[in-house]
């Protein structure tokens, strides 16, 4: 017994220290809290989605989740081989090159009109807390923070593992010009460095003229946040961003909804949806877009070409690990609606976006 009280006494205390560790980030506090209170979105003690979205389906339970995870996953959930890569020089491209390069899952960086922009950085090779739970597929980690120029705006669209990286954005602190998120989550950044000053924290339906007339357009997502066990604490957001030659829909994480239509409406045509393909499960069908929904979504944003993210470095779900571009391809095929499909690091030409080729079909 003696032995036993023991050891469930250090289990307790290794628990609380793990806790403690700073990449768990900060809830909002003080001004920053009383802000988040005025929000419309933010009812009951916690922000709230435009429809209601409970955590899992109907009839799902934690525990049945739980053992499809176990269980249930695809054979095929993780590539046995390297994922193929191209590796750009970031730092030697040319002022006037309008480019995008992804990273894989949902990191992405863009130069626009001499602007540089960075995307839910996660260069770390995990999702999660504990890294050996969700280890990056084997190439694509072909990037890391030394490669990153520095960085004009950085966008943060929620404060989940695959799309905050503690570990990412503590050693881009130096390079950070300027982010952009949503409500409450400057409390992690300003808890791991970052200056206040630099944080523009909105929330949805709000407008940010920055210089050289670029504008950002906060709207809404259906998803959520949360860092450990207090959930929405931190507003997740998409952006509409606008470029004096252009218009493009960053989508972060989200579920189906009328949201889609209302963006569409209010700021399409969009030259490019950048939207989430993966990572879907009907357990939790109302957070991520399921399969046959990326491209209705793109119509509704009434986007003339789309980027599926969200998958290509993390198995977050069940499915085979090519599932969601797949089916990406054969929906956008049958609407006629250009795809963009790049190799993690591919330069990508924003003037001139070309489709590329199926590289996942030579992966195993």
């Amino acid at each position: 017994m003696l032995v036993s009280g023991s050891l469930l006494i250090i289990v307790i205390i290794a628990a609380y220290l793990f806790l403690q560790h700073p990449k768990f980030g900060k809830l909002p506090s003080g001004e920053r809290l009383g802000q988040i209170k005025k929000s419309p979105n933010y009812r009951d003690g916690k922000f709230q989605n435009l429809s209601f979205t409970p955590d899992l389906a109907e009839g799902e339970t934690f525990f049945k989740v739980l053992k499809k995870v176990l269980f249930e996953k695809d054979k095929r959930n993780k590539p046995t081989t390297i994922l193929p890569s191209i590796k750009t020089d970031l730092h030697a491209l040319a002022a006037d090159e309008n480019v995008l390069i992804w990273f894989g899952h949902s990191s992405y960086f863009m130069q626009l009109e001499g602007r540089k922009i960075l995307v839910d950085p996660v260069f770390s090779g995990a999702a999660s807390p504990i890294p050996a739970t969700t280890r990056s597929f084997k190439g694509a980690d072909v990037y890391d923070t030394e490669d990153i120029p520095e960085i004009d705006y950085l966008f943060i669209s929620h404060d989940h593992w695959d799309h905050l990286d503690h570990e990412t954005v503590v050693k881009l602190k130096p390079k950070i010009k300027t982010i952009i998120t949503g409500l409450g989550t400057g409390a992690h950044l300003e808890h791991w460095g970052y200056n206040p000053k630099i944080i523009i924290e909105k929330d949805w339906n709000e407008t940010i003229v920055l210089p050289d007339d670029f504008t950002v357009h906060t709207v809404p997502g259906r998803h959520f946040a949360g860092r450990l066990f207090k959930r929405n604490q931190a507003l997740w957001t998409s952006f509409v961003l606008q470029t004096p030659k252009r218009k493009i829909f960053i989508g972060g994480d989200s579920g189906y909804d009328t949201h889609f239509s209302k963006i569409g409406e209010d700021f399409g045509p969009f030259d490019l949806a950048i939207l989430e393909c993966g990572q879907y499960n009907k357990s939790w069908k109302n957070i991520h877009l399921m399969p046959g929904e990326i491209v209705p979504a793109a119509q509704f944003l009434k986007a003339k070409a789309l980027l599926p993210v969200h998958w290509a470095k993390f198995a977050l779900a069940l499915h085979a690990w090519d599932e969601p571009i797949t089916l990406a391809v054969a929906d956008a095929k049958a609407a006629n609606l250009p795809l963009l499909t790049p190799m993690i690091g591919e330069k990508m030409d924003l003037d001139a976006p070309k489709t590329s080729q199926e590289w996942w079909k030579k992966v195993n």
